[in-house]
C-alpha cells in the first residue's frame, strides 16, 4: 500500500514539475518543386530530433517500394520561449513525369498520414494549372476550404502563394506558424507550394520563413526560379527594398541574381523553349487602393528604386521591361485588382479591342484577398487609366499556361461561392523586348 502511494506521489510530482511531450511525430507536411525535372522535395515538422525518411511508390503499385533519406535542420524561434523545432527536408528524385504517387514521411519513431501527389511534367508541352494568392491568414482564412476542396478534386499541379502567411508566423512564440502550417497541409501535402517572402514574414530577419520553406536554390527561400511547362517562373524579395536594417547588400544581391537569370532566360535557345517570362513578388508596382502603400504612389520603391540609399538602389520596372517579362503576379493588398498592359505608369493595349493580344508591356495581376485577420481593403474612388478590374470580394486566382501564345487567368470569388468573376487570355505571338516595339 505504502509503495503504491510513493509511486502516487512520484507521478503526481512529475505532472507538477510539467514533463514536455515527446514530439516525434510528423506535422505541417508540404511539398515544393526542388527546380529540377523529376524532383519534389517532402517538409515537415517535429519538436524531437528523429531520421528524416519518406517511403513513396507509384500509385497503384506495391506501397513504398522506394526510399529517400534527408536531413533534419533545427530552428530555434526568437521569440522569448527559444522554442526548438526540427524542420526535416527529403529530396525525391527521378520521379516519372505526370506519373502519380503515393508517400509518407518520417521514421520509426513515427510516421505521416498517407499523402498523393502527381509528378510535375517536365515537358515544355505541359500546360499546368495553378491556383494563385497571397495573404492567407490562420484567422479568418476565408479561402481555404474552397481551395481545399479544389486541390481534392485536381484541379491544380501548382499553389503560387505571393507571401505574407499565418498573420504572423513568428507569433505566439511561433505557434502561430506551426498552427497556419497544419492548415495548408491539406493543400500543400499534395501538390507543390511554391512561396516568395511578403512583409508580414519580416520578424526576426525573416527566420521562420527562411527556415519553414524549402525553395529552389539556394537563397533560404527569399528569390529563386524554375522552369514549367512554356514558362520561366522568376520568385522575387520584394520586402529588400524595405528591410534596409537586414542589409542593403541583399538588395543589389537579388538584382545581380535577377539580371543574370533574365540574361540567361532570353538566350534564343531558351526563350524558344520557354518563351513566357513571369515574375511573381509580394507587393505591387502599381495598385489603386486607399491605403498609402508604396503601390499608391508615382515613386514606387519595387518600380523606380531607392534615391535615399548609397548607392542607389535600383527598381524592377525597366529590368523586367527590357528583358519582356510578359506577367507579373503581386499581392499584399487586400483585394484583387486586373491591370491593363502597363510601363512607365502609361497604358500599352495590344490594341482597343484586344488589349490583351500582343500587348505592348507587361500584364500585371495583383491577387491578395485570400482571407487573414486584417480584412479586405478599400480602393480609391478614382483610379488612374491602367486600373482594368478591380474586386474587394475575398477570394484567388487562378492560371493556366496553356502553350507558347495562351495563357488564362481568372478570379474567383469566395464571397460569391466560387464564381468566376473575371477573367482574361493573354494571347502573344512574339515574347522578348522586341514584342513591346
Amino acid at each position: 500500500m505504502l509503495s503504491s502511494a510513493c509511486l502516487l506521489l512520484g507521478f503526481a510530482s512529475l505532472l507538477v514539475q510539467g514533463v514536455p511531450p515527446i514530439w516525434t511525430q510528423p506535422e505541417q507536411v508540404h511539398l515544393s518543386y526542388a527546380g529540377a525535372p523529376g524532383s519534389m522535395v517532402v517538409t515537415w515538422t517535429t519538436f524531437n530530433k528523429t531520421k528524416s525518411t519518406v517511403e513513396y511508390g507509384l500509385l497503384g503499385s506495391r506501397m513504398f517500394e522506394q526510399t529517400a533519406e534527408g536531413n533534419a535542420t533545427l530552428f530555434v524561434d526568437s521569440g522569448k520561449e527559444k522554442r526548438k523545432m526540427f524542420i526535416h527536408r527529403v529530396t525525391i528524385a527521378g520521379l516519372k513525369p505526370a506519373a502519380a504517387y503515393v508517400y509518407h514521411c518520417g521514421s520509426d519513431e513515427g510516421w505521416s498520414d498517407v499523402f498523393s501527389f502527381t509528378a510535375l511534367n517536365d515537358s515544355s508541352r505541359f500546360s499546368p494549372r495553378f491556383a494563385l494568392y497571397g495573404d492567407l491568414g490562420n484567422e479568418n482564412p476565408q479561402s481555404l476550404a474552397r481551395l481545399q476542396k479544389d486541390t481534392q478534386i485536381g484541379m491544380y499541379d501548382v499553389i503560387l502563394h505571393i507571401g505574407d502567411f499565418a498573420y504572423d508566423m513568428h507569433e505566439d512564440n511561433a505557434r502561430i506558424g506551426d498552427e497556419f502550417m497544419r492548415q495548408i497541409q491539406s493543400i500543400a501535402a499534395y501538390v507543390p507550394y511554391m512561396t516568395c517572402p511578403g512583409n508580414h514574414e519580416s520578424a526576426y530577419n525573416f527566420s521562420n520563413y527562411r527556415n519553414r520553406f524549402s525553395m529552389p536554390g539556394q537563397t533560404e527561400s527569399l528569390w529563386y526560379s524554375w522552369d514549367l511547362g512554356s514558362a520561366h517562373i522568376i520568385s522575387i524579395s520584394t520586402e529588400v527594398y524595405f528591410y534596409l536594417e537586414f542589409g542593403l547588400e541583399l538588395l543589389f544581391k537579388q538584382y545581380e541574381w535577377l539580371k543574370k537569370d533574365l540574361e540567361e532566360a532570353n538566350r534564343p535557345e531558351n526563350r524558344a523553349v520557354r518563351p513566357w517570362i513571369i515574375t511573381m513578388g509580394h507587393r505591387p508596382m502599381y495598385c489603386s487602393d486607399d491605403d498609402q502603400d508604396d503601390c499608391t504612389k508615382f515613386h514606387s520603391f519595387v518600380r523606380l528604386g531607392r534615391n535615399d540609399t548609397k548607392p542607389p538602389a535600383p527598381g524592377l520596372e525597366d529590368l523586367f521591361y527590357r528583358y519582356g517579362v510578359d506577367l507579373e503576379l503581386w499581392a499584399h493588398e487586400h483585394t484583387y485588382e486586373r491591370l491593363w498592359p502597363v510601363y512607365g505608369d502609361k497604358v500599352y493595349n495590344g490594341s482597343a479591342d484586344q488589349p490583351y493580344v500582343n500587348p505592348k508591356a507587361p500584364v500585371h495581376i495583383i491577387t491578395g484577398s485570400a482571407g487573414c485577420r486584417e480584412r479586405t481593403d478599400r480602393f480609391q474612388p478614382n483610379p488612374k487609366a491602367w486600373s482594368a478590374f478591380r474586386s474587394t470580394d475575398y477570394g484567388y486566382s487562378r492560371m493556366q499556361i496553356l502553350n507558347t501564345t495562351h495563357i488564362y487567368l481568372e478570379q474567383v470569388s469566395d464571397d460569391q461561392h466560387g464564381k468566376v468573376i473575371d477573367s482574361i487570355w493573354v494571347v502573344k505571338e512574339k515574347h522578348g523586348f522586341s514584342a513591346w516595339l
